[in-house]
């Protein structure tokens, strides 16, 4: 079973999975659920993707601010998604590793950036070598400001990440 919320570009993602199940020979079932359940928070409903009863799921999730340690905390065992914690933990596919666990303790104290920075590479390389997450799909996001105001941009964070150094022409 592959599950995911209803929009259109999740539906085109599972038509194309399935196309290429089938040519496998590996029979896939699509299931979608409603945005606000798929999304919710409702530990009764079994269709919440905190969850993740099903073979596959698709689901978003974005860094936010540029420094990785929060975001990468959804890979570690203290937060696996389970019914101890009522589906609140921010590890939905529940994949567990301690090597990773002990590298992200380890990042956490870290003052020196060069090897923070190396501990998250390491991390990220974990997680990626697992397979157990596959990125299919890449949404890009507009901004755009008034073309008197000066203000710095980046891919790799919110549009206002940097406000406080944002200035308008005279």
């Amino acid at each position: 079973m592959f599950q995911t919320s209803v929009n259109s570009p999740r539906q085109k993602v599972q038509s194309i999975v399935k196309q290429a199940c089938t040519q496998a020979g590996i029979d896939l079932e699509l299931k979608t659920v409603t945005a606000a359940v798929y999304c919710g928070a409702d530990i009764a409903n079994p269709d919440t993707n905190t969850k993740f009863w099903c073979d596959m799921q698709m689901f978003q999730f974005t860094m936010g601010p540029p420094d990785p340690q929060r975001f990468m905390d959804r890979y570690t065992s203290w937060e696996l998604s389970t019914r101890a914690n009522k589906w609140q933990g921010r590890n939905y596919t529940r994949w567990r590793n301690d090597e990773f666990d002990r590298l992200w303790r380890a990042a956490e104290s870290e003052l020196d950036a060069v090897k923070r920075v190396a501990l998250f590479i390491k991390m990220n390389d974990m997680v990626c070598a697992d397979g157990y997450m596959h990125p299919l799909l890449f949404r890009p996001s507009v901004a755009a400001v008034g073309n008197k105001l000066q203000a710095t941009l980046s891919g790799w964070s919110n549009d206002m990440s940097a406000v406080g150094s944002w200035f308008r022409e005279a």
